[in-house]
């Protein structure tokens, strides 16, 4: 018998950690006041390459992005 009392808040709403520890880096990073704030933007974003295995072999990776270019 478990209780709901030992969930955290986040978990209860429905998030994951990942999620709810975005949503308050962002409300942290808003709440900044310039130029730390367009700094601090900048260093969210995060770029990462992707490769795809075949054969054994991985294919020529791409790189992405988390968030929309402009």
């Amino acid at each position: 018998m478990s209780s709901s009392a030992a969930v955290p808040f986040w978990r209860a709403a429905g998030m994951t950690y990942i999620t709810y520890s975005n949503i308050c880096a962002s409300l942290v990073r808003n709440c900044l006041k310039e130029p730390y704030k367009s700094e601090a933007i900048a260093r969210e974003k995060v770029h990462y390459s992707i490769s795809k295995w075949s054969d054994g072999k991985s294919e020529k990776p791409t790189i992405r992005s988390d968030v929309a270019e402009d």
